[in-house]
């Protein structure tokens, strides 16, 4: 295929050069009825790009097919049999691709307990039933690793009727599965494996990179350009191969989610990239990895850093590693993470991919270079001069078992049944209604369904105390707990 086109973009460009105007959707009509306050901050260009994308973009029975040309340019140059494009976000594409592979099945779902919060809606709305597979933690950093082949076959042979399993790789961390391994275990079954590579767009374009998962056996996964690539926020694609998974399927249940009215610039942006990464791909990814490498390097020497890596990997941690995301454990400065973010954004205007209590993480990509690079290593340098005795909050963490807890309910039911506003320490033993999710990550603590104990119950409620973000809970001080009423199962 010729890689040099960009269907969506060319015909953005003739949109424009034929000077087109439309009696539709948008009503600012590429920015002609725009505030001029408006359009000093975000920019002309932008609303004239702005465009109905049938019968606009393309005529009304999209006969131009460019939409349709940019998806099989995606799909050929990340080595997948198709690809669909999704304009909100991988939030959207994980669900319908639940929703395709799951959706109406009794056997349920496996689906890794790190998943991102996404997924955990995707269980609500559809009413699957989750068959979790327990990840790996380290007790000692406090951390979740990408599940094995070996926890993936035992959650097989536990619930052999469930429709497919659902892994997270990368995680927010850069920490990677044995994919092919897992696909291997799920193919001997003949079920299908669902990735969510949110944070791997941009795997399939350098060899030192972790290996994607088209390439590692995946029948489906989503990824989110705008993560790890050069496309806007929410611009997500889904990549299928195989015959475990019925396009056509995929394709009615991503209709049932999506807009009707998808933004042209999120399509050209993909497609755009599309073309960089297949001309430019393996150039650019290697300078970023060369920039990286510094970044690590240049961090450690900085005391009580510690970058991690090896730490990382291994028979008991995670498979491989996306060197592109630099996280560093900052406990040894006497500091947590969350203070070390707060200082940077204030006082270096300098913000961090994610903050823990120990941890930063800074995600590099295509646009670093020596200069932003060097930004980040003088702010972390700078933020570790002026500490002086820190003492940020304690947060009580919970053990792994403790975070394992009691699935006693459909998500759905949970979250859409009666539910009860309850004082947090009267949640304890009660069965939760809603997600409550530290963010980022973006991980739940607790799922709708799941019975709650006293140990997460204390590591949220020092967690917010300390910096935490848990944005998805009813009360944002998490005094009160929404629980499942009383008289309900087990409730």
């Amino acid at each position: 295929m010729d890689h040099t086109r960009a269907p969506l973009l060319e015909a953005l460009a003739d949109y424009h050069r034929l000077g087109r105007y439309g009696f539709t959707p948008p009503g600012h009509r590429q920015g002609r009825g725009t505030d001029e306050r408006v359009l000093d901050v975000i920019g002309r260009d932008a609303f004239g790009s702005d465009v109905l994308a049938v019968a606009g973009l393309d005529d009304r029975l999209s006969r131009g097919g460019y939409l349709a040309r940019a998806e099989a340019l995606m799909a050929d140059a990340v080595r997948a049999e198709s690809a669909f494009f999704s304009t909100c976000g991988s939030s959207l594409s994980v669900k319908a691709a639940m929703m395709t592979v799951a959706g109406g099945h009794d056997g349920g779902l496996l689906v890794a307990r790190d998943s991102h919060k996404s997924v955990v809606a995707g269980l609500i709305f559809s009413g699957v039933q989750p068959r979790w597979i327990t990840p790996r933690w380290d007790a000692e950093m406090h951390f979740a690793h990408p599940p094995s082949p070996q926890e993936v076959r035992e959650a097989w042979d536990a619930h052999p009727d469930a429709a497919g399993a659902l892994i997270v790789s990368p995680s927010p961390y850069g920490t990677c599965a044995d994919i092919a391994g897992i696909a291997e275990v799920c193919h001997e079954r003949g079920k299908p494996l669902i990735v969510d590579e949110a944070w791997g767009a941009h795997l399939p374009f350098h060899d030192d990179l972790p290996t994607w998962a088209m390439d590692a056996g995946a029948d489906l996964c989503v990824v989110s350009v705008h993560k790890m690539g050069a496309g806007f926020e929410q611009g997500s694609v889904f990549h299928l191969q195989g015959d475990l998974v019925d396009p056509i399927r995929l394709s009615e249940c991503a209709d049932l989610l999506m807009t009707t009215s998808p933004n042209v610039l999120v399509y050209a942006a993909l497609d755009g990239w599309r073309r960089q990464m297949v001309e430019r791909g393996q150039e650019l990814l290697g300078d970023a990895l060369r920039v990286a490498e510094q970044a690590r390097r240049q961090l450690a020497e900085i005391p009580g850093i510690q970058v991690l890596e090896d730490e990382l990997l291994g028979t008991e941690a995670s498979h491989d590693l996306d060197r592109l995301q630099v996280l560093m454990d900052v406990s040894g400065t006497g500091a947590s993470g969350y203070q070390a973010a707060d200082w940077l954004r204030e006082h270096r205007r300098i913000d961090m991919g994610l903050s823990d209590h120990r941890r930063l993480l800074a995600t590099l990509s295509l646009a670093d270079d020596k200069d932003t690079v060097d930004t980040l290593i003088d702010g972390i340098a700078a933020w570790r001069d002026q500490l002086d005795d820190p003492d940020p909050p304690s947060i009580d963490l919970p053990s792994p078992e403790d975070l394992q807890l009691e699935s006693v309910m459909l998500p759905r039911d949970a979250f859409f049944g009666p539910v009860e506003t309850v004082d947090a320490r009267d949640a304890v033993g009660r069965i939760a209604a809603e997600q409550l999710t530290p963010y980022p990550p973006g991980i739940p603590v607790v799922v709708p369904g799941e019975r709650i104990d006293g140990a997460v119950v204390d590591y949220l409620r020092t967690g917010l105390d300390a910096g935490m973000n848990v944005p998805d809970a009813a009360d944002s001080r998490l005094r009160t707990i929404r629980v499942v009423a009383r008289g309900r199962t087990g409730s």
